[in-house]
């Protein structure tokens, strides 16, 4: 038999292939994360795993949020709740040049605070905005990238389901990941507004003004924002202020947002079905995944290669931060080719180990001063914050582009190279956050910190 090493690095490579032909990445990972142990071990290992390897999987009580978050996002979606943000956000910003970008972008990050999901909020916020954006006549490049951009918001401001799948891969608490997500979020939004005013300042007739809102459109305007924040304070607050555990809180934000569908009229039976089904089929896609990375995952640490490459990297002498710039380019790359999740579930077992060894061990402290100068429970925090921000990249960049695709499936007359063009201004935007997270990691680490003192 070959060395395991070996083994391993073809089984990555064919994984990847089988990615770029399109299979399903769940089926990916099972074919070749199953066919791997039964190469080592034979099919009895292999029965025996998916004996109880599903039930463990899926039984985690962690993991329960994830369907219940999704569900408030599609509820969300059918209740209303990304027209009432946009108007709100464009009576504040539409009357400025690029403004009505500006308020897509708010409103993409206000939507994505009950959703968590970037497609969600791309194609939601993409069907309210798109018409408002060609009706002041904006340049179909601004529109389409700023409407895809600000899709990526929905996948860190909290809560966010990959943010969640992350903690429970690598055992943080989930409560400290949305503290640490929330000011990266806001610096996001930030810097997207800037971008925008820079490109309009450039380009003038990109972004023309929008219309001025009366006394009476902006008061109305910003009442409808209302529900949106009761609720993103009721379950973030509840759960910063220790009130109950991000699962109820899950719960609690589907009751409101149901309640809210409810009174507006938006949510009827046929609508609830329909958000029943889309949470089903993406809780049922999100878990297949799992089980197919658990088996890579076993997999992977029978050949050894994870910890060989722990070792490979612990040995080279290069310093910590130059390994993390080397993880992270990794990912912009990876996210090329593949889903944000599936680039997360597949590539967490691999880098995990490298930035621990790096740091010293699972239990390293921050007074012990070693790797990253942090403990390694910082260190969960900082680097999932980190690679959550450059999985973002992957849904705005060629060849996959999910959110691009999801844009220009609604601007079906605007070239998709367009859009591309575009989202490369926010491209950079993203580029520069992710250079001020790595250089100041209190950005991350304030709140959670303010939080635990």
């Amino acid at each position: 038999m070959s060395d395991p090493i070996t083994i391993g690095i073809a089984a990555l490579i064919l994984l990847v292939a089988l990615i770029a032909i399109r299979m399903p990445i769940a089926y990916a990972m099972i074919i070749v994360g199953g066919g791997g142990i039964m190469l080592l071990n034979g099919p009895a290992l292999l029965l025996s795993q998916l004996k109880t390897l599903a039930y463990g999987q899926f039984s985690v009580y962690d993991l329960s949020i994830v369907p219940m978050f999704i569900l408030m996002g599609e509820l969300a979606t059918v209740a209303g709740l990304s027209q009432a943000l946009f108007r709100g956000a464009n009576a504040w910003l539409g009357w400025m040049r690029g403004g009505t970008a500006m308020a897509a972008i708010a409103g993409c990050a206000g939507f994505g605070a009950v959703c968590g999901s970037s497609l969600a909020t791309a194609s939601t916020m993409g069907k309210v905005a798109l018409p408002e954006l060609r009706r002041y006549n904006y340049s179909p490049a601004l529109a389409t990238g700023s409407l895809a951009a600000g899709g990526v918001l929905g996948i860190l401001i909290p809560p966010s389901v990959v943010l969640i799948v992350y903690a429970v891969m690598v055992e943080a608490n989930i409560v400290t990941m949305f503290a640490a997500a929330l000011l990266p979020g806001i610096l996001a939004v930030l810097l997207f507004i800037l971008t925008i005013a820079i490109y309009v300042r450039i380009r003038p007739e990109a972004g023309p003004r929008g219309g001025v809102s009366s006394r009476p459109e902006f008061i109305e305007a910003t009442l409808g924002l209302l529900p949106v924040m009761v609720i993103f304070g009721l379950v973030l607050g509840g759960i910063y202020g220790g009130l109950f555990n991000p699962t109820p809180a899950a719960a609690i934000g589907v009751v409101l947002v149901a309640i809210y569908g409810l009174l507006t009229r938006s949510l009827n039976a046929p609508a609830l079905i329909g958000a029943l089904k889309a949470t089903a089929r993406s809780s049922g896609m999100i878990y297949l995944i799992l089980l197919g990375a658990e088996l890579m995952k076993i997999f992977m640490s029978r050949v050894g290669l994870p910890q060989q490459a722990a070792t490979w990297i612990a040995e080279s002498g290069m310093a910590p931060m130059a390994v993390m710039v080397m993880i992270l380019i990794a990912l912009i790359l990876l996210g090329c080719l593949m889903d944000s999740l599936s680039m997360i579930l597949l590539v967490i077992p691999f880098f995990w180990p490298m930035l621990l060894e790096l740091n010293g061990g699972l239990y390293q402290t921050a007074a012990e001063g070693a790797g990253f100068g942090m403990s390694t429970d910082d260190l969960k925090i900082w680097f999932g914050i980190l690679a959550l921000v450059v999985v973002e990249l992957g849904l705005i960049t060629p060849p996959v582009g999910m959110n691009v695709f999801i844009i220009s499936s609604l601007a079906r007359d605007v070239p998709m190279i367009e859009t591309f063009k575009g989202v490369l201004p926010f491209f950079l935007a993203e580029l520069l956050r992710v250079a001020l997270l790595l250089a100041f990691p209190v950005i991350t680490m304030a709140l959670p910190r303010l939080l635990a003192g």
